[in-house]
């Protein structure tokens, strides 16, 4: 059992498609497994895969609950909670950096996974003040659909130019930096979600 003071946060961000949700689940299974008590939460405007739970694109799951403010997870968290996982940090308020720290100073341990830059390849708030204030960060890479090298983009293929648009093969794909532009572009031809590394 943590103490007060001996929480932190790690940060998992990356591209779309680069396992970002996959290493998240990956990491509180494991926290189960060492018996600890979970809380998982996603924001409620993403419904892709599955309503309430946590999906990565290879559809792993993990039962979550859907909020629509950062500050609702102070209605939710139980007293024996351990390790709070949080999804699509993105699309969450600037306010989860504050309650990221509220929560790792009441001694929890603390993991959001989210997209670091936007389609237009700039930093994706509050992502980046997230990374600034963690102990851990870690990055994912996905795999360029146009070369094949790695990805770091996320490239826009249909949808207006408003910075947040949930979606997921429908909108978007992952390149590289010499395949991706700041703009929305036709898909890649051909292109197959299964043949990402996930």
């Amino acid at each position: 059992m943590s103490e007060v003071g001996r929480g932190w946060i790690e940060i998992v961000v990356g591209s779309m498609f680069s396992g970002k949700t996959e290493e998240l689940i990956r990491r509180l299974r494991r926290a189960q497994l060492a018996r600890q008590k979970v809380q998982v939460f996603k924001p409620i405007i993403d419904q892709r895969y599955h309503s309430t739970d946590v999906a990565s694109h290879d559809q792993n799951t993990m039962v979550a609950l859907p909020i629509s403010d950062i500050e609702n997870i102070w209605d939710h968290l139980a007293a024996d909670t351990r390790v709070v996982g949080i999804d699509e940090g993105q699309f969450f308020s600037h306010e989860i950096v504050t309650v990221a720290q509220a929560l790792a100073e009441r001694g929890l341990r603390v993991i959001i996974a989210g997209l670091d830059m936007d389609w237009q390849g700039k930093p994706f708030e509050p992502m980046p003040s997230l990374m600034a204030i963690a102990e851990d960060v870690t990055k994912h890479h996905a795999v360029c659909v146009v070369c094949g090298h790695q990805a770091n983009y996320t490239q826009r293929t249909s949808g207006g130019d408003s910075q947040v648009l949930v979606g997921s093969d429908d909108a978007y794909e992952a390149r590289c930096r010499n395949h991706f532009v700041p703009k929305v572009d036709k898909k890649t031809e051909d292109f197959s979600i299964q043949s990402l590394t996930l």
